[in-house]
C-alpha cells in the first residue's frame, strides 16, 4: 500500500467507502474540497463585509452579501459538514451531495457565485464569490476526468485511427448535417 493509499484512507470519511470510485488525482480532490472549504469561510466573511453597504444605502450590496454569506454556508455544509455539526441535517445533505456526478456540484457552485457578481461588483464580491466559482471550476475539471495519454492525443492529431476507447467522429470535418446521409435521413 502506498503512501498516499494510507493518506487517503485516513482522510476519508467514517463509514464510507475506502476504494477510489474514479480515476479523479487525490491531489485534486482534496485541493477541491480544500478550496471549497477555505474559501467559504472568506464568501462569509466577504459576504459580511458587503452587508456594510447599507450603510452606504446600497440596497444591491446588502442583498449580494447576504447571498454571498448564503452560498458560503452551503458550500461549507457540503465540503466540511464537520463545521456544522451542531445541525441535524448537515450530514445527510453532505453525503447526498458527495453521491451525486463532480458536474452537479460544479453547476451548483458556479450557479451560487454569479448572481453576487450581477448584484455588486466591488472586491469583496469578487474574492468570496471568487473562490467559490473556483471550487465549482475545479469540479468541473473533475467531472471532465483525465486527458487521454500521449500516443491517443497525437494520433487523434493526425487525423489517424481513433483510439480505444475514443468517442466515434466522422473523419470529414467539413461534412454539414445535410450532405452526410448517415447523419440525416428523411421521413
Amino acid at each position: 500500500m502506498s503512501f498516499t493509499d494510507k493518506i487517503s484512507m485516513m482522510m476519508s470519511r467514517p463509514g464510507g467507502e475506502n476504494v477510489q470510485k474514479d480515476d479523479v488525482p487525490w491531489w485534486m480532490r482534496y485541493g477541491g474540497r480544500g478550496l471549497g472549504t477555505v474559501g467559504s469561510f472568506f464568501a462569509i466573511l466577504f459576504g459580511l463585509l458587503n452587508c456594510t453597504g447599507i450603510l452606504y444605502l446600497n440596497v444591491q450590496c446588502l442583498i449580494a452579501g447576504i447571498w454571498q454569506m448564503l452560498a458560503g454556508f452551503l458550500v461549507i455544509v457540503c465540503e466540511a459538514p464537520c463545521c456544522c455539526f451542531f445541525i441535524d441535517y448537515v450530514q445527510t445533505l453532505s453525503d447526498k451531495v458527495d453521491s451525486r456526478p463532480y458536474w452537479n456540484k460544479a453547476v451548483l457552485y458556479c450557479g451560487l457565485a454569479v448572481p453576487p457578481f450581477l448584484m455588486c461588483i466591488s472586491v469583496s464580491t469578487f474574492l468570496g464569490s471568487g473562490v467559490i466559482f473556483a471550487t465549482g471550476v475545479i469540479y468541473g475539471m473533475m467531472a471532465l476526468g483525465r486527458k487521454g495519454s500521449r500516443d491517443d492525443m497525437a494520433a487523434m492529431a493526425a487525423g489517424g485511427t481513433t483510439p480505444p476507447g475514443a468517442p466515434m467522429a466522422s473523419q470529414d470535418h467539413n461534412v454539414t448535417l445535410m450532405e452526410d446521409p448517415d447523419v440525416w435521413r428523411p421521413n
